[in-house]
């Protein structure tokens, strides 16, 4: 009988790589469902629905773009250095402040004449989260404008300012970066 006192590591090994693959899989899991996914609201819409509608959107983006324009006015924006790197030009932010705010918006047709008849909805949210959002549907035309008021902003940080406005079958959207300083 041969005596074979050499031990082998391999098991050991082996039960070694399975403890850390097991392991390693369990921290994957865990620290990838402990991330918030927020839904993106494009056109002012759920994810899914602008998903599927995307051609009509743009459609009727393209024909109310023909014959409107979406203007803010009355608001104080902030200067930005345009990326040397970058050939995309950005639009300097709206300055928002601490508190109450107030923006209007103009409706005009493409020879000057204000719109008044559109249904305009404005939505207030913030990048990469629906957390903050504040929507006001059915703004009223006041003196001229689309006035939306009394929206409190106390969270500093970037912001997003979106307009929806319908009329008749064409659909125009306005989205315009703003900021809250510290």
């Amino acid at each position: 009988m041969a005596n074979n006192k050499e031990k082998t590591y391999w098991p050991h090994m082996i039960l070694g790589f399975l403890i850390v693959g097991i392991t390693l899989s369990y921290w994957t899991v865990k620290s990838a469902s402990s991330l918030p996914v927020q839904e993106s609201n494009e056109y002012m819409l759920k994810y899914q629905i602008a998903d599927m509608n995307i051609n009509e959107i743009i459609e009727r983006k393209m024909a109310f773009d023909k014959n409107y324009d979406i203007n803010i006015i009355d608001v104080e924006t902030m200067v930005m250095k345009d990326n040397v790197n970058s050939k995309v030009h950005q639009v300097d932010p709206v300055k928002l402040k601490q508190g109450i705010n107030t923006f209007n918006y103009t409706i005009l047709k493409k020879d000057g004449t204000a719109v008044s008849n559109a249904n305009v909805t404005f939505l207030l949210t913030r990048p990469h989260t629906v957390k903050d959002d504040k929507l006001v549907e059915n703004i009223p035309f006041e003196e001229g404008r689309f006035h939306i008021g009394d929206i409190n902003i106390t969270k500093p940080g970037r912001y997003t300012l979106q307009l929806r406005a319908k009329v008749g079958e064409t659909i125009g959207y306005s989205q315009i970066p703003a900021y809250l300083k510290p």
